[in-house]
């Protein structure tokens, strides 16, 4: 019954990484020696130890198969089915933009490989994801140049927490808001409240990736309310990182209950070995969200999507439709 709720539930993703995203099916098919079956860190109890184990077995598995702009279309079209096939009808996806120096392959081009493997009847807005200090280094006048990229919808500031926001990157986010693009960053994941008040006061942001940890601190939960601030969880990703222990002591119901937005996405399926129909069962079965309160989820990616005023309203009744609501 709820299985079947959430499968006709029109569904939105917003923290979605590229890289983070292939079908390890797509993987075990190409190289079935190299990848096993039953990779360990796909058992249902495994937990990273730390954010470098995971990073570093993230980019072991994404990075031999993102070589060239046909990997990129090949593993999207895998990716974007997994999406259909679950009615998932609107889509967030970063790039590392840091992979266009390793491939050799210019940002624009990765766009519009990503572009291309769009299939009918799914919206999807590309972001370029970069690290906090990329700005230091040859990315720099790509970063420049971003604004002018035709199909990139935004931005995303993401790695890990230890590393410090630079005074670049208020500057950078400013001018691509000025220039139409959203922007976004990670922060309150491994980092506390404090940096999710960063992201708000100093980077402006409007979208957070993660956020979770915001509850540290009632007056950054209040300046997220206050400011119209929607933050993309991804409980499973909390759960496997370690973030917190159990769903039991994930937040976010009390985010939700402070009047914050917040969206459900699966944040890196190719090594957590997740899919969104999961995060939403996950809802349901481990933290006690009714049927309502997953139509509820399903409405707060809508109130962000990059879509017609139509199509939102549509996307708003199917979904009352669903739950009596």
């Amino acid at each position: 019954m709820i299985r079947d709720l959430i499968q006709s539930l029109p569904k939105t993703e917003t923290h979605l990484h590229v890289e983070g995203a292939l079908p390890y099916s797509v993987l075990r098919a190409w190289r079935p020696e190299q990848y096993p079956e039953a990779p360990p860190f796909h058992a249902a109890g495994y937990r990273f130890p730390d954010f470098t184990t995971f990073e570093q077995c993230l980019l072991d598995h994404a990075l031999p198969w993102f070589n060239s702009a046909e990997r990129y279309y090949e593993g999207m079209k895998a990716i974007f089915a997994t999406h259909v096939a679950q009615n998932v009808r609107y889509v967030e996806t970063s790039f590392h933009l840091s992979v266009t120096q390793f491939i050799h392959v210019p940002g624009p081009e990765i766009v519009a490989a990503i572009r291309a493997a769009v299939p009918a009847g799914l919206e999807v807005r590309i972001f370029a994801g970069m690290l906090r200090n990329d700005y230091g280094g040859p990315l720099r006048p790509v970063i420049d140049d971003l604004k002018n990229w035709d199909g990139l919808a935004g931005v995303d500031l993401h790695g890990h927490e230890s590393m410090p926001n630079e005074p670049w990157s208020a500057k950078v986010w400013s001018e691509l808001r000025a220039a139409g693009k959203v922007t976004k960053c990670h922060a309150g994941e491994f980092g506390g409240a404090d940096r999710v008040r960063e992201a708000i006061e100093q980077l402006g942001v409007k979208r957070v990736q993660h956020g979770v940890r915001v509850v540290e601190d009632e007056a950054v939960l209040e300046l997220a309310r206050e400011g119209g601030v929607t933050f993309d969880v991804c409980p499973i990703s909390n759960i496997k990182l370690a973030v917190f222990p159990n769903y039991q002591a994930h937040p976010l119901r009390r985010i939700l209950a402070a009047g914050v937005n917040c969206t459900i996405s699966t944040d890196d399926p190719l090594v957590f070995n997740n899919s969104l129909t999961e995060e939403y069962l996950v809802l349901a079965e481990e933290m006690d969200f009714t049927a309502g309160e997953l139509g509820q989820i399903a409405a707060n990616g809508w109130r962000v999507a990059d879509v017609s005023m139509e199509t939102r309203a549509a996307a708003f009744a199917e979904i009352a439709a669903l739950t009596n609501e």
